[in-house]
């Protein structure tokens, strides 16, 4: 084969290995499904983060909410996805809860999924409604002591925050409650606000303007430390059950076989949307905490909590139907 001919070969060859290379991420629209109801934490957030990554990276990203069974239908709906970082899942502890309360599910969350970066985390807050006869935390646990299986409180569903809340409260505090689950956060809420529930926990982010407003009695919150937004409202530790401490914290993941030179670039930019000091500053007058982790911590902060929430499950006795 003549020179030329090699030439021409070897320039054609060139040019296919670059035609063959995919353009760089992203180059259409992300999905981020959120399997909750809108209007709770992970919907707002996600938005929050959409918004940035949109201006940042060039490319739409879509917030698609997904609610059922307890974030099982959406995160399925991801899980089954392609793994090329354009459908993203933004979960939360409530992921790491079901991972031992609810064993019948499509999907093993370290199996199925890849941790791309943490988002944030806050306090949450048990309220009563303004007709429940106790003004502290004390006098509701003698309330419900006096009444056992007659009091009830809400949360947005088997496994979220807000049901394991109330799960470790009524075991540590030795209590008998009903569970009335629903199927998203929303509705939980306007059961509370209109006084079909007596009690819920709820986080602090959405649930503070309630109480604000004197709709909501606040009992106590769920932290180490009282809430800079309610800072008035004493620890349930504080109060009268030593040692109780329960969060709501976000992330993101993908479904696993991502391409770890997105997963890269998604942890880079998260992490510089949530440590932004605007960014931080706004949060927290909301109640939450910036989190930045790189893609290796954050699936050994998911592992852990894992674990926690299995004993905390075994402890409190807790069921998926409760």
């Amino acid at each position: 084969m003549c020179r030329m001919a090699l030439t021409f070969l070897a320039g054609a060859l060139a040019a296919t290995a670059l035609f063959a290379q995919p353009p760089p991420y992203p180059s259409k629209t992300v999905r981020i499904v959120v399997p909750f109801a809108a209007g709770g934490p992970a919907d707002l957030y996600a938005r929050a983060i959409g918004e940035k990554l949109q201006t940042t990276l060039g490319q739409a990203f879509v917030i698609e909410d997904k609610p059922g069974g307890g974030s099982i239908v959406g995160t399925d709906q991801v899980a089954k996805s392609a793994a090329d970082g354009y459908t993203l899942l933004m979960m939360s502890n409530t992921h790491t809860v079901n991972e031992s309360l609810i064993t019948e599910k499509p999907f093993v969350l370290l199996r199925d999924f890849v941790a791309v970066a943490p988002v944030n985390y806050s306090d949450l807050v048990m309220v009563v409604h303004p007709s429940v006869p106790a003004e502290s935390l004390q006098s509701f646990i003698a309330l419900a002591k006096s009444q056992p299986g007659r009091l009830n409180y809400a949360s947005s569903g088997p496994g979220t925050p807000y049901h394991m809340a109330g799960e470790l409260f009524k075991a540590m505090a030795g209590v008998d409650i009903v569970h009335v689950p629903y199927k998203g956060s929303s509705g939980a809420r306007t059961d509370i606000l209109g006084g079909q529930v007596q009690m819920m926990f709820d986080a602090i982010t959405t649930m503070a303007p309630n109480v604000r407003a004197g709709k909501l009695k606040a009992l106590a919150t769920t932290g180490q430390r009282r809430s800079a937004v309610l800072a008035e409202v004493p620890t349930l530790s504080e109060a009268g059950v030593p040692g109780y401490e329960a969060v709501i914290w976000l992330g993101v993941m993908a479904p696993a076989g991502t391409p770890r030179s997105v997963i890269d670039k998604l942890n880079s930019e998260i992490t510089r949307i949530v440590n932004a000091p605007e960014t931080k500053a706004s949060w927290a007058r909301q109640g939450a905490i910036s989190m930045s982790m790189s893609p290796d911590e954050f699936t050994r902060f998911v592992r852990d909590d894992i674990d926690k929430w299995a004993r905390i499950v075994k402890i409190s006795g807790a069921k998926p139907d409760q």
